[in-house]
Order: C-alpha cells, then structure tokens, then sequence
C-alpha cells in the first residue's frame, strides 16, 4: 500500500509545471475601471478574494510548522541564571523554573545567598521515528494545504469565467437589440395602413420589450461581475473579449488523465491518506524508548561563582500508554475512512469531467452551427437594410425573426464559454 502510495505522488510530483493551472498571480492592481480581459479580471479577483488570501497564509503557517518540526533535530540548549536569598531550617528543592535547585540550609555556612549559572544542552539520539515522522506529518500537511489553496483559487477562476461570459454575452445581446430596436422605429414610420400600423406596432413593442430585458440582464450581468471581483457594487467597469465559439481537440480519456494528475481534491484525498499512514506509524513508535542525551556546564556559589559542576547524562525512557492498542485500532480505521474516501473522490471527478466534456460537446457543436445560420441571416439583413423596401409589415417581422436567430447565437455562444469553463475546473488546468 505505502509503495503504490509513493508511486502516485512521485507521478504527480513529476508532473510538468506547465501543463498544471494557470498561475495568475497576485500582481495586478489596476483601477477596476481599466477594460478589464479575462487574465486582468481573473488576477483582480485573487487579489481581492479573502478566502483565496486565506488560503496563502495557510500555507505559511504549515510551512513555519516544517520548519519548527526540522528543529526537533537540534540540540535544545538552555542558558539560565539565578540568585536565591533564604532562610532554611531545613533543606528544599527549588521549583522547575529556577531549574530544580537543591539548597541544603545550613550546611552552607550560615550563608542565605545562593547564585548560579549554566548552560544545558539535550539531544534525542533515539526516538523510535517520532521525530521524523512528526516531520514528514508536517510535510504532509503542508501538502495538503497546499491543494486546498489550489481548490479555492480553481473555484474562485470558475466563477470569475462565468461570471465574464455572462457579462460578454449581455453586453452582445443588449447591444444587438437596442441597434435592432433603433432600425425598426425608423421602418415604421412610413406606414399608413391601419392594419399594418396594429401589427408593427405589435412587433415594435416586442422588439422595445426584448431591449429592456437585454439591458437589464446587463446590468445584472455587471452587478455578478463586480460580485465575482469582490468590488463595491457603484465601481465602474468594463471588459474586452472575443465573444466567438471556441472548439476544444481534446478527448474524454485524456481529460480524465489530466484530471488524475492536477486536480486538486484528489491530490488532498492522497496527502491525507499519506497522513493516516505516518499517524500509524507514529502510533506504533511508542512501542520503542527515546535515548537522551543530556549535558550541563554551570559555575555556582554562595559569594561568588567559584565553584563548577559540569555533568553528562545518558537516559533511556519508554513510554507505557495505556491506550496503545486503542489508538492504532483508531489509526487503521481513519486510515480505510481515507481510502475510501479517495475512492469516492476519484468517480466524483470522472462523473464531473464526463458531465463537463459532455456539455462542452454540445454546446460547441450547437455554437457553430447556429453561427452558420447567424452569419447567414446578418449578410441578408444588412442587404434588406440597406436596399429592400420598408413598407408593410415584413422589415418588422423580420427584424423580430433575425433577434430570435441571433439571441439563440449568442447564448450558445456563452454557454459554449461557461462550458470551457466547467471542463477546465473539473480537469484542474486551463486549456489553451
């Protein structure tokens, strides 16, 4: 099992750093008023994200906790002084935080002052593997840390993507119907029919009606922007992006690959199997002693520090738990919660990338080809535009005709986005 374990995160240790997530950065500080592309808002929305920022201090503190469990390793010196004034009857032990003195009264000649001081140091040469492998506990959590950090970032960029097509998407669509909207009022002006006037009129209300939706939507659209970027919600804002299908090549084996390898839950569901592992290891040291080593170097006296005790100890302790078998009995069974919990994490991701491949597919394939119809309906709109008659009720019924087609465009088109946005976060890396 410990082997199989080893090999998995050798594998994702030697994963390429360029194939893993985008690394946006915490460098951008531009005016939320700059026109913002997807890079610029994603960098912004790190920025100013607290759980993201959370998750950074996160793993400083397990790093600090690396460091302070390499020191175990170390010698602990103490270097400690003291000065007693008494008046003994009998003789007494000072407390531990003046270092366990022993003051033996009148046997030092009627003196009541004592002064000491002193050096000790302490080594463990044997400690059964707790030391190391309180250290590789600590490693191992920061590990694990370090793929939470990664989990919140890759949600947090999810949000973000969707949150910037819905506003690309709004911006199309409001933009779209008001200059449909303006052309149509213009159309209807040289009508004098009664019964043509009633339908057109019916058609401009629709087309007055479509435009304040858009126009709301939009503005919806930026309040979630604004949200994502956790900006107040007053702050100006404007984005730039290419609003066009994008086509992925890839296939679902090799997206269910890549998910093994970057994403993020899966790799924290391995680290906390690898810190069940080292807890039983842990547990099962306290069957072996820890051997000490212990020296001291002090000068000491009653008038002055004339005198010296210098001392070199070698101890040998073993610890007698009385709930030795309960705790690996506890062990093993947290170690099997994991296993089975990577398990589960393991068909969770691959239903994830299926649904997002899945969906992806779709609205690619759907994207394309309702642009064929988009672009083929745009050519002759703008011909009838400019050249067809504008009498009767077909310039209207036709502009409302020509939306519909463009508005089923454009939510493929965003949809085509949001799902390229769900694959990449359920595979754990951007693709280009």
């Amino acid at each position: 099992m410990k082997k199989s374990l080893l090999l998995v995160l050798g594998i994702l240790c030697l994963a390429l750093p360029s194939l893993a997530q985008k690394e946006y950065g915490l460098k951008f500080s531009s005016l939320v008023s700059d026109n913002l592309t997807l890079e610029n808002a994603i960098r912004l929305g790190l920025e100013n994200n607290s759980d993201f920022l959370t998750a950074q201090q996160e793993i400083i503190i397990a790093e600090q906790k690396v460091n302070e469990a390499k020191f175990r390793y170390l010698p602990q010196f103490a270097l400690q002084g003291t000065a007693t004034w008494f008046d003994l009857d009998y003789p007494m032990v000072l407390s531990d935080s003046v270092a366990n003195r022993f003051l033996p009264g009148k046997m030092l000649n009627d003196d009541n002052r004592f002064y000491a001081v002193g050096v000790t140091a302490t080594q463990y040469l044997y400690s059964g593997g707790r030391i190391h492998g309180t250290l590789k506990a600590a490693r191992a959590n920061l590990k694990q840390v370090q793929t939470r950090y990664e989990t919140v970032k890759n949600q947090v960029v999810l949000t973000i993507k969707q949150a910037f097509a819905q506003l690309l998407y709004a911006q199309e669509n409001a933009a779209l119907t008001e200059d449909i909207y303006q052309k149509a009022i213009s159309w209807n002006k040289n009508n004098t029919d009664v019964w043509t006037q009633i339908q057109n009129r019916s058609a401009l209300a629709q087309l007055e009606n479509a435009s304040s939706i858009a126009k709301n939507e939009l503005t919806k659209a930026r309040l979630a922007m604004l949200v994502s970027l956790n900006k107040e919600l007053n702050s100006p804002l404007s984005i730039s992006g290419t609003f066009s299908p994008t086509t992925l090549e890839g296939d679902l084996a090799r997206y269910n690959l890549w998910a093994t390898e970057f994403r993020p839950e899966l790799k924290s569901a391995i680290y906390e199997l690898e810190l069940d592992n080292i807890s039983i290891d842990l547990a099962l040291s306290k069957r072996y002693p820890d051997i000490i080593l212990n020296a001291s170097y002090e000068k000491l006296g009653t008038q002055n520090l004339e005198d010296v005790n210098k001392q070199i100890s070698l101890a040998v302790r073993l610890p007698i738990p009385y709930n030795f078998s309960e705790q690996i009995t506890q062990k093993r069974a947290e170690q099997k919660k994991s296993e089975l919990k990577r398990a589960l994490m393991e068909d969770n991701i691959r239903t994830q990338v299926a649904l997002s491949f899945e969906n992806m597919t779709f609205w690619q394939q759907e994207a394309l080809n309702r642009q064929q119809t988009y672009q083929d309906l745009t050519s002759l709109f703008e011909k009838a535009s400019k050249n067809a008659s504008k009498s009767g009720t077909a310039p209207l019924q036709a502009a409302l005709a020509y939306l519909h087609a463009a508005q089923d465009y454009l939510v493929a088109v965003k949809e085509n986005h949001i799902a390229k946005a769900q694959l990449e976060w359920a595979i754990g890396k951007d693709i280009e």
